[in-house]
């Protein structure tokens, strides 16, 4: 019998219509769903928001004698928190919940008093406490401009945005479609040039940015003879001009409940400090003082641009293409915002990759040209933002209301072959302090600044002798160093995917694992024991947060996912198999990662983090005395070291991992570059980008008209999925 299929349409009302919610449904579970996330949200939301230049600033409450320690496993794990049920937590612009400690006394931030992010007026001129803010221009509820309908601007944002249908394929939909329609009827499109154009068409209140560039060329001393090809070559940079973009972000209505204008100090219910969004730093609060001394900037907001950049591969077969694509996020949003897809990460630029031939590969002035454009490149693009570094900058915010904004660089999320050469120290040294790179983890020393290369130049060491005994590329400048406030030694951020979860555990110690089981055993005895491992890996029963490996981790491509899975069960699949010592030093190292990957981090889980570390580096040692490894002085494993410091300077390291990097590669570069035609593929992919903003901004446009709508759809969007990809074997969300 032939099963009948009919057409449902959404015509069940919400329970709660009568209250003004005008969302439809096709069955009683998407009702289910409707009530869980939308409304139970919004009963438990926080009070309205105040603003935060009201609240009194205090001296930071003595801390108390040290409680015990917690648990380890106290919170959600690994992706579990972007999927939670519960209500996000209150911005620092909402009343905060008041936690207590034991003699009662109430713990709430305490915001900096200086830099307390006042309202003002278009012309910057501040505003009365309670005043409102301006009304948005907005549209009128039934214009569409340049859809004709709301229909069809969600048909043309499902076909290009959401699902991505090739052009051959939208004519072919139009004509299917032309064939079900009365004569004299069309389409909502006349196919895929009319839906182009149609979105290109696209005017957004806010997100209009126009794509630039500029090129850069060689200017050194020629060489006698035939000139290389890399010399005569004209490189084109493309970029957006980053202020704009930062107008767009913070200007968002859809961070409007997740903006941290003001640097705050927060403390956990023992009044020990905890650290979790970027704002909550330490780096935060001593920008806004080291801008005292400058009366005009009282009542600013400060705004710490986050950059990130790393070469991609789109396609290997083909001719190994490359691209080198420039994110900036900003460090007023919160950590869970930048982490989970909501296009606070934009795409800024594209920085050029300079080739040359075999014969040139490894010449002294490539090399050292080729780290000059890196440097020159960055220096320019954000050579806007200069000017409002001292002054401020009035930006409209994502509550609507108009505030003075300082800008100032904040983290610059890498791997380490671009630390080095974003910090301009040579390969192998720690671009973060002075530890030597055959001895990273003994002794103590200093911390890298301009300050510190300045003086070693200073004292006429020659070129050769800072490289090999400081570790300084003395003729390259950081591009920092031509920006006020900023040092790049301070602003590299933690690195999880690359250091911790990729670099440590995956690169490092279960590749150890298997070298000391074939220096054991023989290559045929270590085969039986990883096959062993395999069976025990195999063999974790089905339980919600574990991933189950049927063949063991015999796999090829390892992504970020895989690694931080294989964590959860690696440490009981090899116990028996390799020493106690070793066994131990994988708990350790598990402890560390674990606890720094926590959405918060307080005084007491530092002191484990600290234990956890001494912990590693003691029983790590079983790898040296066994043979495995000659020397441990790694600079991914020597930059665990740091992450204390760092914890305490930006928050905890969650919102500042490469996987959100990895992650807009696909959404930005490598679907982009798919859907081209491969010719010229690089003004393509910035012509789909351009296109795809278009279509996120006036979607935001439209749902802050319905904003039940844009609530429920927002929870089903598929941008929530794009780090999903799996031919991405990079990806993997740091938790």
């Amino acid at each position: 019998m032939t099963r009948q299929h009919l057409f449902r349409r959404r015509d069940i009302p919400c329970p709660l219509a009568s209250s003004g919610c005008t969302q439809l449904f096709t069955n009683r579970s998407g009702i289910t769903r409707h009530m869980r996330l939308i409304h139970r949200r919004r009963a438990e939301s926080p009070p309205s928001p105040v603003h935060p230049h009201n609240a009194s600033a205090h001296p930071l409450p003595p801390s108390p004698p040290h409680d015990p320690v917690q648990p380890l496993f106290d919170e959600p794990q690994d992706d579990e928190e972007f999927f939670e049920d519960d209500p996000r937590p209150p911005s620092p612009h909402e009343n905060p919940r008041q936690e207590s400690d034991s003699e009662g006394m109430p713990r709430e931030p305490v915001y900096h008093d200086f830099l307390n992010a006042r309202p003002c007026d278009e012309q910057g001129n501040f505003l009365a406490d309670d005043a409102p803010p301006p009304p948005r221009p907005q549209r009128a509820p039934n214009d569409y401009t340049p859809f004709t309908s709301r229909l069809q601007f969600e048909l043309g944002d499902f076909l290009y945005r959401r699902v991505q249908m090739s052009g051959k394929k939208i004519d072919e939909l139009m004509q299917l479609w032309a064939c079900t329609l009365a004569e004299g009827q069309d389409p909502p499109f006349a196919g895929r040039h009319h839906l182009y154009d149609t979105v290109d068409d696209i005017r957004v209140l806010f997100g209009n940015i126009k794509w630039e560039n500029f090129s850069v060329t060689y200017n050194g001393e020629p060489p006698r003879g035939p000139l290389p090809s890399w010399m005569v070559r004209e490189y084109e940079v493309f970029f957006r001009d980053p202020r704009e973009v930062l107008h767009m972000q913070l200007g968002n209505p859809d961070f409007k409940d997740d903006m941290d204008y003001v640097p705050k100090r927060m403390f956990n219910n023992h009044g020990k400090r905890k650290y979790k969004d970027f704002m909550s730093g330490d780096w935060a609060w001593d920008q806004a003082d080291s801008l005292r001394a400058d009366p005009r900037l009282h009542g600013a907001a400060l705004c710490a641009p986050i950059l990130g950049s790393d070469k991609t591969t789109v396609s290997v077969a083909t001719g190994q293409n490359e691209y080198y694509p420039l994110y900036m996020s900003n460090g007023c949003v919160t950590n869970s915002v930048r982490r989970a897809h909501r296009n606070a990460i934009t795409l800024i630029g594209f920085l050029a990759i300079p080739k040359t031939d075999r014969q040139y590969k490894d010449d002294p002035a490539f090399r050292k040209f080729r780290r000059e454009l890196f440097h020159t490149s960055l220096r320019h693009i954000f050579e806007s933002l200069r000017p409002y570094m001292e002054d401020y900058d009035i930006v409209r915010c994502a509550d609507g209301h108009y505030r003075r904004v300082v800008y100032g660089f904040g983290p610059y999320i890498a791997d380490y072959p671009e630390q080095v050469l974003l910090a301009c120290t040579v390969q192998g040294w720690c671009p973060k302090c002075t530890a030597p790179p055959d001895d990273l983890d003994t002794g103590q020393h200093s911390r890298r600044s301009h300050e510190l290369t300045a003086a070693h130049i200073d004292l006429g060491i020659s070129t050769r002798k800072l490289w090999d005994d400081h570790g300084i590329i003395s003729y390259l400048t950081p591009f920092t160093a031509y920006f006020p406030r900023a040092d790049i030694h301070e602003l590299i951020a933690p690195d999880l995917l690359h250091q911790i979860i990729k670099g440590t555990f995956k690169d490092h110690l279960v590749t150890w694992v298997e070298e000391y089981l074939i220096q054991t055993h023989g290559k045929a005895g270590a085969a039986a024991v990883m096959a062993d491992i395999d069976r025990r890996i195999a063999a974790v029963p089905s339980f919600p947060g574990l991933r189950r490996f049927p063949e063991g981790r015999g796999f090829k491509q390892w992504t970020g996912d895989d690694s931080k899975a294989l964590m959860k069960v690696y440490l009981p699949a090899i116990a028996g198999h390799v020493p106690s010592q070793m066994v131990r030093a994988f708990s350790a190292f598990l402890d560390f990662c674990y606890l720094v990957r926590r959405d918060t981090i307080d005084e007491d889980t530092i002191v484990q983090i600290e234990d956890a570390l001494a912990r590693f580096h003691h029983n790590r040692q079983i790898f040296e005395t066994t043979g495995v490894r000659e020397s441990i002085s790694l600079p991914r494993q020597h930059a665990m070291k740091h992450y204390i410091r760092m914890i305490r300077q930006f928050g905890s390291p969650n919102g500042l991992c490469s996987s959100m990097m990895e992650a807009k590669h696909i959404v930005a570069v490598k679907r982009p570059y798919r859907r081209s035609n491969k010719n010229n593929a690089l003004g393509q992919i910035i012509k789909t980008n351009e296109r795809l903003d278009k279509l996120t901004a006036y979607r935001v446009e439209l749902e802050s008209l319905d904003p039940d709508r844009a609530a429920d759809e927002s929870d089903s969007d598929s941008d929530r999925g794009d780090a999903q990809e799996d031919d991405a074997p990079q990806r993997g969300m740091c938790s």
